[in-house]
């Protein structure tokens, strides 16, 4: 009966030959996630006026309010819309990126999806391109930690996990945004909401560290253009491992 009903709903899901989402529902999560979450997500997005068949997506992260964003848009548009908020389940570290390995810091800094793992040992995982180019410069040189993932199973040490019931939901989301040829999935990790005052407050708080501080400089500038005009600056690694915003 499982098998059948399976089945049944992988004929309505549109499916190009031996494309990513092929591959992916070959996975039993994947399947899973589909048969529970496909019509609820399509449905999501039609209030939202996104064609699951042209879906892109952006997800945004702040640590300090432990939520996770997930913004969409159709191919053909510039402009993001909020499609829903995922409680971030459990933390660890403090505000400030990571620099190091074993420091169970979550990194902060601007990263794309690099990785899906649909065998995860928590459920469902999406890895995030840490240490990025920035990274590199700035953390450790010889230890710098890697394997930085959002993930399911409410627990991390330095990952971002949400629910097992919503990893299914997101990582489907990712899965249709890849499918569709998004080339580059961003996620933007933020010590805490951007806002003036919050800014103003992180950046007295820690003052003499300069490395903190240069980076939330830089990751200010385009939270208030998103903000603005919801959608992405222009951002490049500079030598230094500043970002460049524009």
């Amino acid at each position: 009966m499982i098998t059948f009903l399976l089945s049944s709903i992988m004929l309505l899901i549109p499916l190009q030959q031996n494309s990513f989402k092929e591959k992916q529902l070959n996975y039993k999560r994947v399947s899973r996630a589909y048969e529970e979450k496909y019509e609820v997500f399509k449905n999501l997005l039609k209030d939202k006026n996104i064609s699951l068949e042209k879906l892109e997506i952006f997800l945004r992260i702040y640590k300090s309010e432990g939520i996770l964003e997930l913004w969409g848009k159709e191919k053909s548009e510039t402009e993001f819309r909020l499609i829903k908020c995922y409680p971030i389940c459990s933390s660890s570290g403090h505000e400030g990126p990571k620099r190091r390995e074993g420091d169970l810091q979550v990194p902060e800094g601007f990263y794309h999806i690099s990785h899906f793992n649909p065998v995860s040992n928590f459920y469902l995982s999406l890895g995030i391109n840490y240490p990025n180019a920035s990274d590199m410069v700035l953390s450790d040189k010889h230890h710098p930690g890697g394997s930085i993932y959002i993930h399911g199973n409410c627990v991390t040490i330095g990952c971002v996990p949400i629910t097992d019931e919503e990893i299914k939901e997101l990582y489907m989301a990712a899965v249709e945004a890849k499918n569709n040829g998004q080339q580059t999935i961003h996620v933007a990790i933020f010590p805490c909401r951007l806002e003036d005052e919050a800014y103003r407050i992180l950046t007295i708080k820690h003052s003499g560290n300069l490395d903190y501080c240069n980076l939330w400089t830089d990751m200010k500038k385009e939270y208030d253009f998103f903000k603005q005009h919801h959608r992405q600056p222009s951002i490049t690694v500079l030598n230094n491992g500043r970002y460049l915003v524009k």
